[in-house]
């Protein structure tokens, strides 16, 4: 494994982190069948940590809090301070409480606290919002993440898909205010989704933001010829699948084999050569796919293996906001 720096934390972190969003089996999960049990999902956090991962995505959406608990019951075997752990606040927690969902004060409290109790720990490394609330100034919700800070509830703060001037609005905001500010973005982007390079990228690259990109092979998009299907990628066609990510898909398909490496290899090493991207989130239930993603780290592309694989590209509709 290789290491590197989360935007301007200090922190040190494996180029790849692992996303935990397919375990647990309850609440979301019982609706697809890529989620996994307690069992199924140790082996893969073991095996991540024996392969150098030190970081790890979660949320408390992700299977109505399961995933947290699986993940703090797994890390806590281990040294705890070697792990940088991430998770995320926005989505609603309970049908029946509308303050367990959006990013207001009361919100950001209680289910930093909640998250907290599944994950076992007094800290998190780094608290992240999942979406922008249009419902709550943001001088509200970043008042409450600077407190959270304070209080040692959390190291670092994050955000997650939005627009890049409502982006700029919150950083702006923090340094104003003197509030802790946003130290990460984690955002969509991969080979058949590239709209981010045009706003979001170069804005955090001047502001030293970490890049921790989601969905890096597309839904899995990228991870098998696009003639294949399976549930996961069906549920990501109507994002990805046009005539140009078709082609994308079949160029990477070419130099997997150029390589001698997997597709993902190729979809995976793309995005670490990106100026400005610090790890992608990688999620996997597999332990033999997370072998895979790991070796992607030492792969080189050239440039012109690069640019081969960006030519077919074609601006798209934005997607991953909401």
């Amino acid at each position: 494994m290789e290491y590197t720096t989360l935007g301007d934390t200090g922190m040190t972190v494996s180029k790849i982190c692992l996303g935990c969003m397919s375990f647990g089996g309850s609440g979301g999960g019982e609706a697809f069948d890529w989620t996994v049990g307690e069992e199924q999902a140790t082996e893969v956090i073991d095996r991540a940590i024996e392969l150098g991962i030190n970081f790890f995505d979660t949320a408390n959406v992700y299977s109505d809090g399961e995933s947290e608990r699986i993940l703090g019951n797994a890390l806590g075997e281990y040294d705890r301070d070697e792990q940088v752990v991430a998770t995320k606040v926005w989505g609603q927690m309970r049908e029946d409480d509308p303050n367990s969902g959006g990013l207001s004060g009361k919100t950001i409290d209680q289910e930093l606290e909640n998250s907290l109790d599944r994950l076992g720990m007094d800290t998190v490394d780094l608290y992240q919002i999942h979406r922008w609330d249009p419902e709550t100034p943001i001088e509200g919700t970043l008042g409450a993440l600077d407190d959270a800070v304070r209080r040692g509830k959390t190291r670092y703060l994050g955000a997650s898909s939005m627009w890049a001037h409502q982006f700029a609005d919150a950083l702006h905001t923090s340094d104003r205010l003197g509030f802790e500010r946003f130290a990460t973005m984690q955002n969509h982007y991969n080979l058949v989704y590239r709209e981010e390079e045009r706003e979001m990228l170069p804005l955090s690259r001047k502001e030293n933001v970490g890049v921790i990109p989601w969905s890096p092979l597309a839904g899995g998009y990228l991870a098998r010829p696009h003639e294949e299907s399976d549930e996961m990628r069906d549920m990501t066609a109507d994002r990805y699948d046009t005539p140009q990510s078709r082609e994308i898909n079949e160029r990477v398909q070419e130099l997997a084999d150029e390589h001698d490496a997997s597709m993902s290899q190729i979809g995976l090493a793309w995005l670490l050569h990106k100026d400005g991207v610090t790890a992608p989130i990688y999620g996997t239930s597999s332990v033999e796919h997370l072998e895979d993603a790991v070796e992607a780290v030492e792969l080189d592309l050239s440039d012109s293996d690069v640019e081969y694989l960006e030519e077919p590209y074609e601006p798209m509709a934005v997607l991953g906001h909401e």
